[in-house]
């Protein structure tokens, strides 16, 4: 049975991808107790953070951040670092949990191009690599004493937090 012309020119079929229609923009996922290297980290601490991540790392208008932290760190998480959409959960692995979970259930793949995991945890390494092979370029933030050597073996770029910024001669 053939399809009539009209109907073939109305319902194209597209080739299949991974990536849809979206803007060339970053995923920040930040594990803000690990870059503060504390597991409740104060707000002065956060916003130094902050502030170091955003020094070394390119942030576009079209970027978005998604932070996680335990429901006692939140509210000093929320206030040092404003404008991300933030995840609650406590005990073990709590906040790496969160993250992985906007990784593994919200499209991640399709919707970004670059993903920044701030964090050096090696529970990333399985999504950063399932990322990788789709051609998603990934990016981990680390503090140098916390990085998993299989995180960044997977990481098609690290940047240490603790690293000193070079200046212009």
């Amino acid at each position: 049975m053939s399809v009539p012309s009209e109907v073939s020119k109305v319902r194209r079929l597209h080739k299949p991808s991974y990536r849809w229609r979206f803007p060339d923009r970053a995923l920040h996922l930040v594990d803000i107790e690990n870059l503060a290297g504390s597991a409740r980290p104060s707000l002065a601490v956060v916003s130094e953070v902050q502030g170091r991540y955003m020094a070394r790392l390119a942030f576009g208008a079209d970027d978005q951040v998604v932070m996680a932290a335990s429901h006692r760190g939140l509210l000093d998480a929320a206030c040092g670092w404003p404008h991300a959409r933030y995840r609650v959960r406590s005990g073990r692995d709590g906040a790496d949990l969160e993250l992985i979970d906007v990784l593994e259930h919200e499209n991640v793949a399709a919707r970004f191009r670059h993903v920044v995991i701030g964090s050096g945890d090696g529970i990333f390494g399985g999504a950063a690599a399932m990322l990788a092979d789709r051609g998603v370029y990934v990016t981990v933030v680390s503090l140098r004493r916390s990085l998993s050597p299989g995180l960044a073996r997977v990481a098609s770029d690290v940047v240490y937090l603790d690293a000193p910024l070079a200046t212009a001669a």
